[in-house]
């Protein structure tokens, strides 16, 4: 795919409502399906599993099965992911930023 600004590839990858939140909860370990729907209530079953997918097609998250009954899966972030460490915490300490602003009664914005 040709991109116009390097930041279309960035986007490609990691755009969306629910690929970065996905990727900060795999920063604090593996885990498995069950643990990201109950950290991400709001997002459904089968947009978890979208989203996840695309994350593996893009080489940014692992997903490892156990061969057990019944089957154990564990999502976690390959060495690629773990490069968009920065992007995720500038991210994060924006975010931090923007909810003190928008939450301060005497901010007139």
């Amino acid at each position: 795919m040709a991109y116009n600004i390097p930041v279309e590839a960035t986007l490609d990858v990691i755009g969306g409502k629910w690929k970065v939140v996905i990727m900060c909860h795999l920063i604090d370990g593996e885990k498995r399906t069950s643990e990201l729907k109950k950290l991400m209530p709001n997002i459904t079953q089968k947009m978890l599993t979208q989203q996840l997918r695309e994350l593996e097609d893009d080489g940014v998250v692992n997903r490892t099965i156990f061969d057990q009954v019944p089957p154990k899966v564990i999502y976690s972030l390959t060495k690629y992911g773990w490069s968009l460490r920065p992007i995720l915490d500038a991210m994060c300490s924006w975010g931090e930023n923007h909810i003190e602003i928008v939450e301060d009664p005497n901010n007139p914005q």
